[in-house]
């Protein structure tokens, strides 16, 4: 049975359509248009579909539509004008840390929390802690690890 859930998504209440089974990563998508959370492995593992749900990174092919009611969900798209995600998304591309993009999303997701958590004394072991639930394909960690650890050092600056 079809039930209707009212959600919370970059700070606007957007009603979807959710079946028990409906993930959050399938609403956003496939109902609301919202496509930087990305269908990678669709268990869990690879981090591409990572949103931010009560401001902790979630998977969203995992979380369940209907149980969201009343958090507040996050995607890459609600971070559009955020001055931290941009000044990381700059950086990461000067550093030429993505080819395909198909991570980035998630992998920025998962970054962003990082950083507005980061303390001064933050290394390059926080950063891959901080990403280790997020898989790349393509360019592989080094570049990723050296934008974040360069976007924090002038920050210190």
């Amino acid at each position: 049975m079809t039930e209707v859930a009212d959600l919370d998504i970059n700070d606007t209440s957007r009603r979807v359509m959710a079946d028990a089974d409906t993930t959050l990563l399938t609403a956003l998508r496939d109902q609301l248009g919202l496509l930087a959370a990305k269908r990678g492995c669709n268990q869990g593992v690879c981090g591409a579909c990572t949103v931010w749900v009560d401001g902790v990174p979630h998977r969203s092919c995992l979380t369940l539509a209907g149980l969201c009611e009343g958090q507040a969900i996050t995607t890459l798209e609600g971070l559009n004008t955020d001055a931290q995600t941009r000044a990381l998304q700059a950086k990461l591309v000067e550093k030429g840390a993505f080819q395909c993009g198909f991570c980035a999303p998630g992998m920025i997701m998962a970054l962003r929390h990082f950083v507005a958590a980061a303390g001064p004394d933050s290394t390059g072991a926080d950063v891959r802690r901080a990403i280790s639930g997020n898989l790349c394909r393509c360019t592989g960690y080094v570049k990723i690890i050296e934008a974040v650890e360069e976007l924090l050092a002038e920050a210190r600056t």
